[in-house]
């Protein structure tokens, strides 16, 4: 989604990007680094080549309208890998005062249908990737007191839907990294870094839940949902749920009985993943090295795109 929305944006003229580049958004004239992390389609073997061209779409068609953009590929599954290419960023570019996590996986199984390795890959890209992000490019903000950590979690991570107990899990604990992490920085008094915390319903096009069941609510689309967060960017908006009428649904959780609660859920949404999704064989750690070795480098272009290339 990130990509996809990145390109809407500034091919539609919603992001003026030379005032983007340049922190207006922020209201400060900081050095400025959007870094966005790809989402749903990484599985990691199946999909980097997937990747690979969202990044390079992304470079060719930002330099194409005379900005700066730099790619670079990185496994959020690795701790190492995420501050190695953390450290690489700031070198290269300069220093990051925004970051959005927005790299999302989904196994799509039931629980103990469910192997092992799937499970640690869901919380390894969707949970975990935020506190190694977070800790790579948050003390630069604070030392500037400037900066905003914009976490994509999901409605998944305020209810619990079958078929998706990892998931679930993961995104839960994504809404309570963003609220305890916004705690921290107000005990320590810093009021120029913000969090924002993105909790959408299903989104289409992603790769994830494109054969979702749902009933009665229409599924998102991906530049509605965009706009949405480019908006709570802009305001400082500590949460941002979509569609907005949800946020007033969700203190029934808490009023209306359990049973209540599960009938309506099951009856929204009958299976979230109803076609079995592709899933990625257990990697080896010699896999991933090579993997990294021949994929995390900096991406450039040595000459303006042709017009056609900046179509996506």
């Amino acid at each position: 989604m990130i990509v996809n929305y990145l390109l809407y944006l500034i091919r539609t003229g919603k992001i003026n990007l030379n005032k983007y580049l340049h922190g207006k958004i922020i209201k400060k004239a900081t050095p400025f680094v959007l870094v966005l992390f790809a989402d749903s389609a990484l599985f990691i073997k199946v999909s980097t080549l997937v990747i690979l061209k969202g990044l390079e779409d992304t470079v060719k068609l930002v330099k194409g309208l005379g900005g700066k953009c730099y790619g670079y590929v990185v496994d959020l599954a690795s701790r190492d890998d995420i501050y190695r290419t953390a450290k690489q960023v700031e070198k290269e570019v300069g220093r990051v005062n925004l970051l959005i996590n927005n790299a999302g996986v989904v196994s799509g199984k039931y629980l103990l249908d469910t192997p092992d390795h799937l499970i640690q890959r869901t919380f390894d890209v969707n949970i975990l990737a935020h506190f190694w992000t977070v800790k790579a490019f948050l003390p630069s903000m604070m030392d500037h007191n400037d900066g905003h950590i914009v976490t994509i979690a999901s409605m998944a991570g305020h209810v619990g839907v079958a078929k998706l107990v990892d998931y679930c899990s993961s995104k839960s604990a994504a809404c309570g990294f963003d609220e305890a992490l916004r705690s921290e920085l107000e005990v320590k008094g810093i009021k120029g870094v913000h969090t924002s915390l993105i909790c959408p319903y299903f989104i289409r096009a992603t790769g994830m839940f494109e054969e979702v069941n749902s009933r009665f609510l229409p599924t998102l689309s991906s530049n509605d949902v965009a706009d949405r967060v480019i908006l709570a960017i802009r305001t400082n908006e500590t949460l941002a749920v979509i569609p907005a009428y949800f946020r007033l649904l969700m203190p029934f959780k808490w009023i209306v009985p359990w049973a209540c609660v599960s009938e309506l859920i099951r009856g929204i949404i009958p299976d979230a993943v109803p076609a079995p999704m592709p899933m990625p064989a257990q990697e080896t750690a010699q896999d991933n090295v090579a993997q990294r070795k021949s994929a995390s480098h900096p991406m450039s272009l040595a000459s303006r795109p042709a017009r056609h290339d900046r179509q996506v």
